[in-house]
């Protein structure tokens, strides 16, 4: 984090060591190697460099319910990384404590209890491990270290996600920080000589400084900004206490679920049918934030004011009320009103999700990407969520280099180009207005810190009747795991750490402990995240973004939508593949009252594909009407596609394949979109979907799926002069 001085009581609360729970505890000892190979923590031993390291391992135990000890789990089996400190290291983060009034002297000696002693101990210990557990894919050389300012995808042994940061030179830095210029200004070096050691059970990377996160909230960091006075995000600081958000920025986990799953009260779900593992339910329930903060300087040159400390609430809000942003909001002088002008122009710059650089948006299908290489980007990806406050859009959009007007791959909020989108374009962009164009993210100079992160951004956000009008004229297409901020705070959702926790979760449902706050379900119901992202092109998935919801045995679910746009009629769209056989039908409700929601036409048969109807019993004929196309007659397709709408069906859009260098998924008559839903919808309208079993059966034969939704307006879908595309 830019500059931000280190809390003492922060670092003092950094290590509870029962939040281990996760680390192994058993350890084989009978599969320890001889020293004809070293383990980690035999070359540990044999080097002096790392003596106080490799004591401070034999002190600390995995957890608190075992007297093992980390070094035993460095002597066994495994695939770990380690980023060790040298001697010097820790002693310079002894020497850091001391001048900060921590330590009584720079040594072990110098700490006031045993409980900060072991809390330092662990600090250093914990964060320094990534256990890959029982893959030696998810081992870490320098070679296949994640991107700048990315993260890793497991998180250490502390539970915390670390980063990558890269200065001249070919440094390295953990945890790095960059100025504005983009030098990297703090973090752990990976020393240039000493990495990249290769151990029978991991590798060994070298660091010259301890790396040692810092415990502080999104409402810590804003409120040293305010206390510093340290020119950054001083304002949006300001506005964001003024809107009174503290409280809810300095949350980071729901204790009531911590105490729950510590007690044994939440239990992993029973294997899934297909994919032959339990659901592990997650083992805490995290909350996350992000920001897309204008900075002190962009505010200085919109209020003609020079020294940023001068800025007030008011001079924002007067600001923001001369653009003209947003014309129906109050200006009552109560910031915490959600109808305020200003609380609304400030929480459309809040998601209440932690979103990472590498997860802004997930590439994983487009046409002409292979995510399983080290491929250049193609077509636009996005994503589109809803803002804390008042419900609203937010589209978050990348497009590779070869495809963009500008050759940028830079994420943006909110960017609407025109795309080659012809039944036989590339939809590369062709132009983009400046009205359209959006808002950079700078992802270089992210701040990261527990609960979320603070992006910089070049240009003001708002949600303006322009934008709202520009959301209204495109189809809007989403991963169903968008709707949930618990999937992402939780590293549930786009995870490639190739094990069967990540691959197969299991979503607790009990009404004393919820996990998704935009999902209601009944009890007894088995619901679970299946993710494919970590397996090879092989395993056949045809998913939009690599995963989906799958649910088995009885169920009635209630989902909360995104908000709408604009007032207009709407099409809700469900995507569903039918390979398998093990699909059910529902019945869909739609509207506003939960407790009231209104039949969709008849139930859905997810067994309905393009061409056949697959289910337990054998394959029948489909009604969906799919005709593969024809080339060089569009003529035709468009009429095939015309008769499949007045069936209710469309084919799968021609924007994703099915595997990498595959048929796109307007190809594959198993992957389908249906039309559930046609209504009239408001903005600032809460709207639901509820999917009720209708088949007597209760088990496997019965699954729900759920892959990607769309919303989309008739001046989209049913306009005369441009008809909606096939991507």
């Amino acid at each position: 984090m830019r500059n931000m001085k280190f809390s003492l009581l922060i670092l003092m609360a950094f290590v509870a060591i029962g939040m281990l729970q996760s680390c192994k505890e058993d350890i084989d000892m009978s599969n320890r190697y001889t020293f004809t190979e070293y383990t980690i923590a035999s070359y540990l031993e044999a080097h002096e460099d790392y003596s106080e390291y490799y004591r401070l391992l034999s002190e600390v135990p995995i957890s608190d319910r075992t007297e093992t000890n980390v070094l035993q789990l460095l002597s066994a089996r495994g695939n770990y990384t380690v980023f060790a400190p040298s001697n010097k290291a820790i002693q310079d983060y002894l020497d850091s404590l001391y001048a900060k009034g921590i330590l009584t002297e720079p040594s072990w000696d110098g700490f006031k209890s045993e409980h900060d002693k072991d809390s330092i101990r662990g600090v250093i210990v914990f964060n320094s491990i990534i256990d890959g557990e029982d893959s030696s894919d998810n081992l870490y050389q320098t070679g296949n270290f994640p991107e700048d300012k990315e993260e890793f995808q497991l998180p250490n042994m502390y539970d915390r996600k670390i980063n990558v940061c890269y200065g001249n030179n070919d440094s390295t830095y953990i945890n790095g920080v960059k100025d504005d210029n983009g030098n990297v200004i703090s973090g752990s070096l990976v020393d240039l000589q000493n990495h990249d050691i290769m151990a029978v059970n991991g590798y060994i990377h070298q660091v010259q400084s301890v790396i040692a996160p810092s415990n502080e909230t999104l409402a810590d960091v804003l409120q040293t900004y305010i206390e510093s006075n340290q020119e950054g995000y001083i304002v949006m600081a300001k506005l964001i206490m003024a809107c009174g958000l503290r409280n809810e920025l300095m949350k980071v986990k729901d204790e009531v679920y911590e105490r729950a799953y510590k007690n044994g009260e939440i239990n992993d779900l029973p294997k899934h049918s297909s994919e032959g593992s339990p659901g592990y339910v997650p083992q805490h329930r995290k909350y996350g934030f992000t920001i897309f903060a204008e900075t002190d300087e962009f505010w200085k040159e919109k209020t003609g004011k020079s020294n940023v400390a001068d800025i007030t609430v008011d001079d924002i809000k007067d600001w923001v009320k001369s653009q003209g942003f947003y014309p129906n909001a109050v200006d009552d002088g109560d910031y915490t009103n959600v109808n305020n002008v200003l609380n609304q122009f400030v929480t459309y710059h809040i998601l209440p999700m932690r979103l990472p650089v590498n997860r802004l948006v997930i590439h994983y299908l487009e046409k002409g990407y292979n995510y399983s290489s080290s491929a250049s980007y193609t077509i636009p990806v996005w994503e589109y969520y809803t803002t804390l406050g008042e419900r609203r859009l937010l589209k978050l959009y990348q497009c590779g280099k070869r495809f963009s007007i500008d050759g940028s791959d830079a994420i943006y909020l909110n960017r609407f180009p025109t795309l080659d989108n012809g039944r036989h374009g590339t939809y590369a962009e062709t132009e983009c207005p400046m009205d359209r164009e959006g808002v950079i993210i700078n992802t270089a100079e992210a701040t990261s810190v527990i609960n979320g992160y603070i992006y910089p951004i070049n240009k003001p956000l708002a949600y303006t009747l322009e934008t709202r009008q520009n959301f209204q004229k495109e189809r809007i297409r989403f991963d169903v795991t968008a709707l949930f901020p618990e999937f992402m705070n939780n590293d549930i959702r786009a995870n490639r750490v190739n094990n069967a926790r990540n691959q197969t979760v299991g979503i607790p449902i009990s009404k004393v402990y919820p996990y998704l706050d935009d999902l209601e379900i009944e009890e007894g119901t088995q619901f679970y995240y299946l993710l494919g992202l970590g397996k090879q092109s092989s395993s056949g998935w045809t998913n939009f973004q690599g995963d989906e919801l799958n649910v088995i045995k009885k169920y009635s679910m209630i989902f909360r939508l995104p908000p709408v746009p604009m007032k207009g009629t709407y099409e809700i769209r469900y995507a569903v593949q039918v390979k398998s056989g093990v699909r059910g039908m529902c019945q869909v409700y739609f509207g506003t009252d939960k407790d009231n929601l209104h039949a969709q036409g008849i139930p859905l048969d997810l067994r309905m594909g393009g061409i056949n109807r697959v289910t337990a019993n054998g394959t029948f004929p489909s009604i969906a009407g799919w005709v593969q196309d024809v080339t060089d007659d569009d003529d035709l397709n468009a009429e095939n596609d015309k008769k499949m709408r007045n069936n209710g069906f469309m084919k799968g859009p021609e924007y994703f394949q099915c595997w990498p260098g595959g048929s796109t998924s307007r190809a594959v008559p198993e992957t389908i979109r249906r039309i559930i839903v046609r209504e009239d919808m408001e903005p600032g309208k809460t709207y639901y979907l509820r999917f009720k079993n209708v088949l007597d059966d209760d088990v496997v034969t019965t699954q729900f799926f759920m892959d990607y939704l769309e919303i989309c307006a008739k001046e989209v879908y049913d306009n005369p002069m441009t008809p909606e595309d096939i991507w």
